[in-house]
């Protein structure tokens, strides 16, 4: 069966974005080094703007296969001119206002989401990337099976939560911690059932 990752980007304390969800303030703080990690581990993660940036267009997927986001996620690079922006993937964007997909490549969903996501994992091929947002996250937090958390050298007070599922306790298992050179340290943890 598939696997439902959240992987996102927080700063220390825990916001994926400013108050209006904008994360442009993430891109000051990465390096080679982080870049180079993204590159070898999950390049599908990269845009495919920034794939071609990178020369990596062609690099096939590591650990995801599909792409599902909320509507104000896929909004940043829709608003930027790119309504395909992982077409290397297979794109979910949840949205109640949008009725027709923006591109041919892109497949709304409207109703119930966790329904959705579990039909996908009971499908063949590689994990689900839950890329954002925290609204999305609430919906499908019993669907999340693992956690994939980029944190970043930041801490900004105030902002977009990872999650807004209110106080529960989770239990998680670390099974990986990578610390990179430029103050970025990636955590992953299975949720533990």
């Amino acid at each position: 069966m598939r696997k439902l990752t959240y992987f996102i980007a927080t700063s220390v304390d825990g916001f994926i974005g400013a108050p209006d969800g904008d994360g442009e303030f993430f891109y000051s703080h990465v390096d080679p080094e982080f870049i180079d990690l993204l590159m070898a581990e999950y390049p599908e993660t990269i845009s495919r703007l920034g794939r071609d940036q990178l020369g990596v267009a062609d690099a096939p997927p590591a650990r995801f296969d599909a792409v599902l986001m909320g509507r104000a996620t896929y909004d940043v690079g829709f608003k930027q001119g790119d309504a395909n922006p992982y077409g290397h993937l297979r794109q979910y964007v949840v949205s109640r206002s949008l009725t027709t997909p923006p591109d041919p490549q892109v497949e709304l969903i409207a109703g119930d989401v966790a329904a959705k996501v579990r039909e996908l994992k009971a499908q063949d091929g590689l994990g689900i990337w839950l890329c954002g947002g925290a609204d999305l996250a609430t919906q499908l937090i019993d669907e999340i099976d693992e956690y994939i958390v980029k944190t970043y050298p930041v801490f900004v007070g105030t902002g977009m939560p990872m999650s807004r599922a209110g106080f529960g306790v989770r239990p998680l298992e670390l099974t990986g911690c990578t610390a990179l050179g430029g103050g970025q340290v990636i955590t992953s943890y299975a949720v533990k059932r």
